[in-house]
């Protein structure tokens, strides 16, 4: 297809959805494929799914996640050519498709998976959902208001799943134990989190939509969403709001659009809650960020050191725990992964067993105010 099609497409889709704005076309040369776990399901399919948009590199573990659990990958459509030959390579089942039409108007596929320019991957849900086809979208699934009360009216409209990969949780082995731990007690009521999530700036492997506000909705919209999803899952919190927020750039004048820094404070019915999100990662630590979270309880609490543990143990998805029995370290990294499989019984079943869609919309709903209200940080030095 054509970038003509596609900017006709996107603007056919945006007429129907009040308030959302058109973008233009913008391309990304291919991210380096993360590390993928091997797939060693060998059962029958038990869903046919397509993806449309491959602009992060997280789509990767997204269609693994699918693959791993009877997923079953029929086509994708993507308009940039380096992209769509680093996703084929990956995964030769894939038919490339002429046109996203070619795959909403399949009615064989069940679900379409998206990794798109952020402020696209909306649009790109909401035409999916109105061909019948659930949906799973990378983080920021949402990039303004405005696309969230289009998403959330569609979705009822349709009742079909709109479901964001929260990957942080999702597809870490050490934040899934912390979630089995908390159920089970080992650390009495969960009153806090604090979510860190730094990350590595490389602005020479960045693309042009990356620097600005519009395309990727902000820092807190953007890698704060993991943070308020976590928040909201340990607190048990179904209720919540954003007590304060601020975001800046403070170190890169170049990008005028763009943001390396942000925090913000939460309180929920279930607990309270504080992220940082920044763009500071130094090229001396051996992975893309130190991300962690503490999770306070009334009994204990629980440190996560995600990717890497600086203390020197080797890998990611390490958990500190510490109780009023003891205090130990557990390496989490054969943990399974069950969102890729829940998500397809969910497909199969119409439940909601991977995650709520009343959970899935108030995390990005949370991440959208903060960004919104946040006080814009401006410093002398």
């Amino acid at each position: 297809m054509k970038h003509n099609n596609r900017r006709q497409f996107i603007r056919h889709s945006m007429a129907s959805a009040a308030g959302l704005v058109a973008l233009p076309e913008l391309a990304l040369s291919a991210p380096p494929k993360p590390a993928l776990i091997p797939i060693t399901y060998t059962g029958a399919a038990r869903m046919r799914f397509s993806v449309i948009g491959i602009n992060h590199g997280h789509i990767y573990s997204m269609v693994n996640a699918l693959l791993r659990n009877g997923g079953e990958l029929v086509s994708v459509y993507a308009v940039e050519p380096d992209l769509l030959a680093q996703f084929t390579k990956q995964f030769p089942q894939a038919k490339v498709a002429r046109s996203q039409a070619e795959i909403l108007d399949d009615k064989s596929i069940q679900l379409i998976a998206s990794s798109a320019i952020p402020a696209e991957r909306a649009v790109i849900g909401i035409a999916a959902m109105r061909h019948g086809k659930d949906v799973m979208v990378d983080k920021p699934g949402i990039t303004s208001l405005e696309q969230l009360a289009e998403v959330r009216k569609v979705q009822r409209e349709t009742k079909r799943i709109y479901s964001i990969s929260y990957s942080e949780r999702f597809e870490n082995q050490a934040t899934v134990k912390a979630g089995e731990l908390v159920k089970a007690g080992a650390i009495g009521n969960v009153i806090q989190t604090i979510g860190l999530g730094p990350h590595r700036m490389t602005p020479k492997s960045r693309p042009e939509w990356f620097f600005d506000q519009k395309h990727y909705g902000g820092i807190l919209c953007d890698i704060g969403s993991h943070q308020c999803d976590q928040f909201l899952f340990f607190t048990g919190s179904n209720t919540a709001d954003v007590v304060a927020a601020q975001t800046g750039n403070v170190h890169y004048p170049q990008y005028p659009h763009f943001q390396d820094f942000g925090d913000l404070m939460l309180r929920g019915n279930g607990g309270m809650g504080y992220v940082r999100v920044d763009w500071f990662t130094p090229d001396g630590l051996s992975t893309w960020g130190d991300g962690r979270l503490t999770i306070l309880g009334t009994d204990g609490y629980m440190e996560l050191r995600k990717y890497v543990d600086i203390g020197g143990r080797t890998g990611g998805s390490h958990l500190f725990l510490v109780n009023q029995k003891e205090t130990k370290h557990i390496d989490c990294s054969q943990e399974p992964l069950p969102y890729g499989g829940q998500l397809i019984d969910d497909v199969l079943n119409r439940t909601e067993t991977a995650m709520t869609q009343a959970h899935c919309f108030l995390a990005t709903e949370l991440a959208l105010k903060a960004q919104k209200k946040a006080e814009v940080i401006k410093l002398s030095k």
